[in-house]
């Protein structure tokens, strides 16, 4: 049963509907399938069939802009310079190698059902679906299956070193939001191992001339001509030079937006600068309220901290969470008796105990905090125990699993995690959303391609662990080298955009304007002051849970403070020379911006899914309440001049009919 909600919580839903009338408008229905009447367990068979092919002689005359080289974006890069493309490659790091992609740890998953668990592709489509909560693309889940199975095999053929049991096979171990193993990892370094082999296979294409690759470089805008993508905009970080660089096809795998909230898992340099201006550019922003909070990060111990840190989900599968039963209980952990004790994920969840997805895993970890419950100096983090683990297993056995998070930990810390239970919160980490784009990962933009984190088709309203590098290798390696061929066969005989056509020119003119005016403001606040505030604002009003009050006060504190920025920001400096103040300024420019969108949309998406828990939409045990009949469909924003006209794709699932999350 639901509670009636008192006058005055309708009265201020009147006022935020006011709000979302003055700011956007509702167009028509997208689709992002050829047919969306097909099945969609074999729709990524039939579409290869249908795509069009350029032959290997002509693949030469061919120029496809790639920026990003984590996993989708060295992936891509590897796979078109291989097949004979000629590929531009921007990164601004000062090597492909160091792409945030190296931070993920636990592992990657893959339905190749080598466990006698009963895994399976079927299993795997209902287990991501269910997770997301029935908010992705279901033609999309099972591509991702599909794919799975040679995803392993071939980053172990370019040398990923996986975990394998003792008779060799390779070994797995479970994430949250499943019961089977499907989980391929090297011990706590997945990630930075993939990101490794990805990187060589890379740096293999350019030593044989097929990749160009433009390294401390940074997108600042993309240039569109006759109605599709045919270039970008770039900085030079070390001399301060803007040039462009034409192609017949432009990819974004430039990661996710959670650096918006300041204190994140992401690196510092992370940021949502090269989709956003896509977006101002006419490509459509999927869902960007979508926001995943890590259950296991490490919790804020200080004001003055600059980000929070990650520690892998797969500590799950040995740790146990826990906090003190009695509210604000001083005792240190070990002092703490069993029975007075509230391992509060398995009381709640049986089934999957520890092992809850990450939204669910957040909320509750939040709901003790509030209560009270909350532990560690700030009393604001939970216990993630290895006390019985290590008591079945011997210490031995944990450290050849986690040695190295423990390690991690310990640096972070000071505390040693065999003899003491670690500390850990919810922390902003992954973007769901992104750049809306087709079952070709194709934006709304023609020519305009994304890969892994920066699109949105997978994951729907929460991840599941591991499903990350995943996609990120499967847009990378198997989907963008089939579908950036159909685009360009009927190309052919073009040539690319030349350096003084006349959209080329005005693209870079503009970023050069852009760039001197956040010089020019001449105020009194450095960008991260700015930054720091912004992510406190949104941690509050667009956080774990949101209400409808909440963002609505959210989007008019976005806009003061952007005000604020434009008009009191300090850059120190010049704009051709190497400047990270210059770099941080323009990247909390497009934070502000993205931060009023995210606010917009979970204000406007007026039910509760997945990582989207608005808490005036709650069963009466907690859960995220869905309106199906009212909310089944991805949102697709265009950014206008007076605002905001907001898209939607339906949304059908047939292989995996719409339920309710349980997990119990």
């Amino acid at each position: 049963m639901t509670t009636a909600l008192p006058e005055f919580v309708h009265a201020r839903s009147a006022a935020h509907h006011k709000l979302l009338e003055g700011m956007r408008t509702v167009g028509g229905s997208i689709s992002g399938l050829v047919d969306p009447y097909q099945d969609p367990e074999h729709y990524w068979e039939n579409r290869k069939l249908d795509y069009k092919l350029v032959s290997p002689l002509n693949r030469r005359k061919f120029t496809v802009i790639v920026v990003g080289t984590g996993l989708a974006g060295a992936g891509c890069a590897a796979a078109l310079g291989e097949l004979g493309y000629n590929v531009e490659s921007i990164t601004f790091h000062d090597a492909p190698r160091r792409a945030h992609s190296v931070a993920a740890q636990g592992g990657i998953n893959a339905a190749r059902g080598r466990k006698v668990d009963n895994d399976s592709l079927a299993r795997f489509v209902k287990d991501t679906i269910k997770g997301g909560d029935f908010r992705g693309r279901e033609a999309d889940a099972w591509r991702l299956a599909e794919e799975s199975v040679r995803v392993i095999d071939h980053m172990e053929a370019i040398g990923a070193p996986f975990a394998r049991e003792y008779g060799g096979q390779l070994a797995t171990r479970s994430f949250g939001g499943v019961q089977v193993s499907r989980t391929y990892y090297t011990r706590g370094q997945t990630g930075q191992q993939l990101q490794v082999a990805a990187s060589q296979a890379l740096l293999r294409q350019v030593a044989a001339g097929t990749v160009n690759l433009h390294t401390r470089t940074e997108m600042l805008d993309l240039v569109v001509a006759d109605g599709r993508a045919q270039g970008v905009v770039v900085r030079d970080l070390v001399t301060g030079r803007i040039r462009t660089i034409t192609g017949h096809a432009v990819v974004l795998a430039t990661g996710g937006f959670g650096n918006v909230y300041f204190k994140s898992t992401l690196a510092k340099n992370s940021n949502v600068t090269a989709a956003f201006r896509a977006h101002r550019r006419g490509a459509y922003f999927a869902n960007p309220s979508f926001i995943q909070f890590h259950p296991t990060a490490l919790p804020v111990s200080t004001e003055w901290q600059s980000k929070t840190i990650l520690m892998s989900e797969s500590l799950r599968n040995d740790g146990r969470i826990w906090v003190p039963k009695q509210a604000g209980d001083p005792r240190a952990a070990n002092d703490i008796p069993e029975e007075e004790r509230d391992y509060y994920l398995e009381r709640r969840y049986p089934a999957f105990g520890n092992l809850t997805p990450r939204d669910v895993a957040s909320r509750a970890a939040r709901d003790e905090i509030v209560a009270g419950r909350g532990v560690g100096p700030l009393k604001n983090s939970v216990y993630l125990d290895f006390r019985d683990a290590i008591g079945r297993l011997g210490q031995k056995v944990i450290a050849e699993r986690y040695g190295n998070l423990f390690e991690m930990y310990e640096d972070a810390t000071g505390e040693n995690p065999y003899e003491v239970p670690m500390r850990i919160a919810p922390g902003a980490h992954f973007a769901m959303g992104g750049l809306w784009n087709d079952y070709d990962q194709m934006t709304s933009i023609p020519g305009l391609f994304v890969g892994g984190e920066s699109g949105w088709g997978y994951h729907g309203a929460n991840r599941l662990g591991a499903n990350s590098l995943l996609s990120a290798c499967v847009d990378g390696w198997f989907t963008l080298p089939y579908s950036i061929p159909n685009y360009l066969a009927p190309l052919l005989g073009e040539a690319k955009l030349a350096a003084d056509d006349s959209a080329v020119v005005a693209a870079a003119q503009q970023a050069e304007a852009d760039v001197q005016a956040l010089i020019d403001i001449g105020g009194t606040q450095g960008p991260d002051r700015f930054h720091r505030r912004l992510g406190d604002l949104l941690y509050d009003k667009c956080g774990v849970s949101r209400s409808g009050e909440q963002l609505a006060e959210g989007l008019l504190a976005v806009n003061e403070l952007r005000d604020e920025f434009y008009s009191d920001l300090r850059v120190e400096g010049r704009a051709n020379g190497f400047n990270q103040e210059l770099e941080r300024a323009g990247r909390i420019a497009d934070y502000l911006d993205m931060a009023e969108l995210m606010c917009l949309d979970a204000l406007d998406r007026d039910e509760s899914c997945g990582a989207h828990f608005r808490t005036e939409h709650q069963h009466a045990d907690g859960e995220a309440k869905r309106n199906d009949d009212r909310w089944m469909f991805a949102s697709a924003w265009e950014r206008g001049t007076d605002g905001y006209v907001r898209h939607q794709e339906p949304l059908e699932f047939v292989s995996v009919p719409p339920e309710t999350r349980n997990y119990k």
